[in-house]
């Protein structure tokens, strides 16, 4: 088996038609400045047909070939096996910092996500955030994004077709705070359960990873710390990836109009 820096050291290729179209969405409503160079498909695979037909005519808006390949060849590109026999090779995309951010939407829900140890959760992560309506998520400059195509697979294409900004933690909250966000980190060390706690819009959520969780310096930081109540004695901590899922609804749930 490779090792993960080989793995995942080019981020640029998106594999599948999910993650692909999720970037062209992107790029058509402004999000995403991701370039696609070249789209690749397997010329034996008929059931292609009617995504060759958009992808060929987006191809002349964005400026990228589409063009035939072998199996073997998609698979010599592919990190994965669910290509589904395509693969786009892309350019890097800008994020912009969050210092730079002059506004924020009043009723906005952004999320903090670090150290989190696997690029497969940190996109199950991204998945439910998009899902429960998050308009943004802020990274510190050690992230996943590097390995861009296999987030976007495990994210379902959401990590394409939000906005990302970077910054670190301890610059991050207190950005949050001077917009009027209430900042909310998730941790064990509290007597406010995820549920019975309210949770209000403009909000910002801190989550933190399995081994490293959030510096104490964040968790000083922040308005409100809320943990995840369990239903027997368990002193472990859930994957970052479910404890982001619960958040995500809750805050959902509690905000719906």
């Amino acid at each position: 088996m490779r090792k993960e820096s080989e793995q995942f050291a080019d981020g640029t290729r998106l594999e599948g038609m999910v993650s692909i179209r999720a970037l062209i969405h992107a790029k058509d409503d402004g999000i995403n400045d991701r370039p696609i160079r070249t789209v690749y498909f397997d010329s034996d695979k008929k059931k292609l047909l009617k995504d060759l037909g958009y992808l060929r005519a987006k191809s002349r808006e964005y400026g990228f070939d589409v063009l035939p390949a072998t199996a073997d060849e998609l698979e010599k590109m592919a990190v994965g096996n669910t290509h589904g026999g395509l693969i786009a090779v892309c350019g890097e995309r800008k994020y912009p910092a969050l210092q730079d951010v002059t506004s924020l939407p009043d009723c906005g829900f952004y999320a903090l996500i670090d150290g989190i140890e696997d690029p497969y959760n940190f996109g199950y992560a991204i998945r439910s955030l998009y899902a429960a309506g998050v308009d943004g998520i802020i990274l510190s400059e050690r992230n996943w994004l590097s390995a861009a195509g296999v987030v976007a697979r495990a994210s379902a294409g959401a990590s394409e077709r939000l906005p990302f900004y970077i910054a670190s933690p301890e610059d991050a909250v207190p950005i949050f705070r001077r917009h009027g966000y209430l900042t909310v980190a998730a941790d064990l060390r509290t007597e406010h359960e995820l549920g019975l706690t309210p949770l209000p819009l403009p909000l910002l959520l801190v989550a933190g990873g399995e081994k490293r969780g959030i510096s104490k310096t964040v968790l000083d930081e922040v308005d409100l710390r809320v943990k995840i109540p369990y239903g027997r004695q368990f002193f472990e901590s859930l994957s970052a990836a479910s404890a982001v899922t619960m958040f995500a609804y809750e805050i959902l749930r509690q905000n719906r109009k």
